[in-house]
């Protein structure tokens, strides 16, 4: 899920919100990450959780990602908690 946050707040210009199954998925994610999106435009300035504690977010500055378990994801619930931003691509 992507949303545009840059009305409701200065810290960033969007959020993507996503889910994988397993610890190995999320670390795998989010070196995928970070590797894809590094380069002179974007870098990769803080990352914050782990995949064993179900939850990590990489902050590339206007882009933070939100890798989660399902069942943490369900906990923290950002989208319900940012539900006035505009979704600008949701898959499931």
């Amino acid at each position: 899920m992507l949303l545009d946050i840059r009305r409701l707040c200065s810290f960033a210009d969007f959020f993507v919100i996503c889910s994988a199954q397993s610890s190995r998925q999320i670390t795998g994610l989010c070196d995928d990450l970070g590797e894809a999106l590094s380069g002179p435009d974007a870098s990769l300035r803080h990352r914050e959780g782990s995949s064993d504690s179900g939850w990590v977010l990489l902050d590339f500055g206007d882009l933070v990602v939100h890798v989660f378990s399902p069942e943490r994801r369900r906990f923290y619930a950002l989208e319900e908690l940012w539900k006035a931003a505009p979704t600008l691509l949701r898959v499931q």
